[in-house]
């Protein structure tokens, strides 16, 4: 058809360009490989064997050594190493309830290994790997140290500021473990790190996700 003047008339409609670029962030990040899950596996477990491995080394050290002596003070004070037995959970909450720590430690270390089965991001399998050295630190005192099986008191040896945890709860190695491992879920968590390596992002669409490198 034409128009007056001659000029050509067409209806139709302008093609898409599709050679256009693609919005990559519309698009779901490609699956996690399996070096990835290998890596996340290894992380979990040798963080958590040497956590165990240093737990039981300062615990033997102290009930062999410091138990026997005076307190060990370092950092010009700030620490004092000395011996004590606790029956209560982790910094000494709940005493006398001691056969339920050893169940409560069992369904966690449980619970950790449930979740490792999805986590393929490093950050994720250190903090699991933290806790899981925590647990398994103060489940063994539970279990073999005295007065028997499932009633164990656990061996802490560090106080803040004094000889006598007047300032602090006296701790151990595996409590600090179970601390940091915690604390660095929770800001994985507020930073948007998936266990499945991805990390959440805000877009003009809502909420999205991207492959961590």
């Amino acid at each position: 058809m034409q128009a007056v003047g001659g000029a050509a008339l067409t209806t139709q409609e302008p093609t898409q360009d599709r050679t256009a670029p693609v919005d990559d962030a519309t698009e779901p990040p490609p699956p996690p490989s399996p070096a990835a899950r290998t890596r996340a596996w290894s992380l979990f477990g040798l963080v958590g064997l040497v956590i165990i491995a240093i737990d039981v080394a300062v615990k033997q050290w102290t009930t062999s050594t410091v138990a026997h002596e005076e307190p060990v003070k370092l950092l010009g004070g700030l620490i004092y190493v000395i011996y004590t037995r606790n029956s209560g959970a982790a910094f000494s909450m709940l005493e006398n309830q001691t056969w339920i720590f050893p169940l409560i430690a069992i369904g966690v270390i449980g619970w950790l290994f449930w979740m490792i089965k999805g986590t393929f991001s490093a950050a994720w399998a250190v903090a699991l790997g933290l806790v899981l050295g925590g647990a398994a630190g103060n489940l063994a005192d539970r279990l073999f140290r005295a007065p028997g099986p499932f009633q164990g008191h656990v061996v802490d040896m560090f106080s803040f500021l004094d000889d006598h945890g007047g300032h602090f709860p006296v701790f151990n190695i595996a409590d600090s473990a179970l601390t940091v491992g915690v604390t660095l879920a929770i800001l994985l968590e507020f930073m948007g790190r998936r266990r499945d390596g991805t990390k959440a992002r805000s877009g003009s669409g809502g909420s999205e996700a991207q492959r961590d490198a």
